[in-house]
């Protein structure tokens, strides 16, 4: 009857298939042992692709100046703040795995958190770029950072959320590094005693720090994992947050509004769970991990995104009764230029509410929760959404303003802004294949602790054991009567 304190048996499995420690390692550590699959090489050579294209709209910009993008009079702010808020947006989920479900001691997220930590830092660094070259003179960055210089009164504004964007997507950088490497350690410490070739021993041996997996190490590694998702869960939250005050903190109507924040951050959470769905339902599909990845884990997933989903309409709608309530001439003007049809952005209001707001309510079915293709069409529709509502708030707050005479053209990208964001899907994709090849993409030792807990044939094993002590106490109770 103990295991039933710790594990529910109408819980599914979380590994699939008769796994032992052995098969666990196995499983995991193969793919970056054997030579890359073709459908690898494919993705990988498409990624570098988009890559070298991003790289060269990038040298336009730089080189042509910002002329190259085809901003306006009213629109300072066109496809690269957008995609710089979209890409910190989806480096959310990550955290919130790694971090937040860690501390509930959530068993599910073994098996999708490296993959997602790994994301996360992926998008942080597509995201940074976008800031820097909107700069124009990209060599003129480090103006943003303040510190002791000899430049005069030449200092940064402390009271720009600019500012707190560089402070807070750096910090929020730098410890979701150290979260996803201490908790590759011990995993790279395998992979270095199993190779056979001297410079990937010697290279996994200097990446692995000197890793014995002694109790001493043990403890020092989760007595870490604790503090750092200590730190990270606050930094969940105040990193999109930081990212609205962008726009709510100015008085232009459409983004002057205090519910940014929340809104903000639900949806930031509900894209990164879209794009981990995406990249877990095809890794798990190239590396043959569908015994670690599984039905369950993707279940789970789509709960959250439901649940995200539904927080992002709720905001949708306040924002709407807020600029009715209020009755202010120009917020009431500002959103009639989104939900308007007959506007110019009309059609990108009601595509985002769709794909943000109506189709993840098909989750709420169980029998499509659990479908993979529906699950990858749909996390695909979500980011779609998610990167719409965005442009949404930037360009149909701004491309009209008071003076009708100064109302711009019709705002449409150039090839280079286009190609700037191609190129970095280019990164993060060439960044994850790489990843995938190079280390685990599946935490082994976590799998490992909770196999005897929530492996399938072990769960199987327990409920033979359950149901012949029930029938035992069933006995010896009729017994005694």
């Amino acid at each position: 009857m103990a295991s039933l304190r710790y594990e529910s048996q109408t819980r599914e499995p979380l590994v699939t298939g008769s796994k032992t420690y052995h098969q666990v390692t196995e499983d995991i550590i193969r793919p970056i042992e054997t030579k890359p699959s073709t459908l690898w090489k494919v993705g990988f050579t498409i990624s570098v692709i988009f890559l070298l294209f991003g790289v060269y709209s990038v040298y336009r910009e730089v080189a042509y100046g910002i002329g190259e993008w085809n901003l306006n009079k009213t629109i300072g702010w066109g496809w690269d703040i957008t995609n710089f808020v979209w890409w910190v947006g989806i480096g959310h989920a990550g955290t919130l795995i790694s971090a937040i479900l860690l501390l509930f001691r959530q068993g599910w997220r073994t098996g999708v958190n490296r993959a997602a930590e790994a994301m996360t830092i992926f998008a942080v660094m597509c995201a940074g770029q976008f800031p820097i070259f909107h700069m124009g003179r990209v060599w003129m960055a480090f103006f943003v950072l303040p510190y002791p210089n000899s430049r005069g009164p030449l200092w940064v504004n402390f009271n720009s959320p600019l500012l707190w964007d560089v402070f807070a997507i750096s910090t929020y950088f730098t410890v979701s590094l150290l979260f996803w490497y201490s908790g590759l350690i011990p995993d790279l410490a395998t992979v270095r005693d199993r190779a056979k070739v001297k410079w990937r021993k010697h290279m996994y041996g200097v990446l692995a720090f000197g890793w014995t997996g002694s109790t001493k190490h043990w403890q020092r590694h989760e007595a870490l994992s604790l503090v750092l998702a200590g730190l990270s869960t606050p930094l969940v939250l105040s990193v999109h947050t930081i990212v609205s005050f962008d726009f709510a903190t100015s008085v232009i109507p459409g983004w002057h509004t205090t519910i940014f924040p929340p809104y903000f951050v639900a949806g930031a959470i509900f894209s990164g769970f879209a794009m981990v769905q995406t990249l877990l339902i095809i890794t798990r599909k190239v590396l043959d991990l569908e015994d670690y990845i599984t039905m369950e884990h993707i279940e789970v997933m789509n709960k959250v995104i439901v649940l995200t989903g539904s927080i992002v309409g709720i905001a949708y709608i306040t924002e709407l009764f807020i600029s009715w309530y209020g009755q202010n001439t120009y917020e009431i003007a500002a959103f009639r230029n989104r939900w308007d049809l007959s506007t110019p952005y009309g059609w990108a209001y009601w595509l985002m509410m769709s794909c943000n707001v109506i189709a993840p309510q098909f989750f709420w079915f169980r029998k499509l929760r659990r479908n993979l293709l529906f699950t990858f069409f749909m996390s695909i529709i979500v980011n779609v959404g998610m990167w719409f509502e965005r442009f949404v708030i930037i360009v149909t707050s701004i491309y009209r303003d008071y003076i009708p005479s100064s109302w711009s053209t019709y705002y449409a990208p150039t090839v280079w802004e286009v190609g700037f964001y191609m190129g970095t899907f280019g990164l993060f994709f060439t960044c994850f294949f790489l990843f995938s090849k190079y280390f685990p993409v599946i935490a082994v030792a976590e799998i490992k602790h909770i196999l005897k807990k929530n492996g399938e044939s072990y769960k199987a094993d327990m409920g033979e054991e359950e149901k012949s002590t029930v029938e035992h106490f069933a006995h010896e109770h009729a017994h005694a009567h």
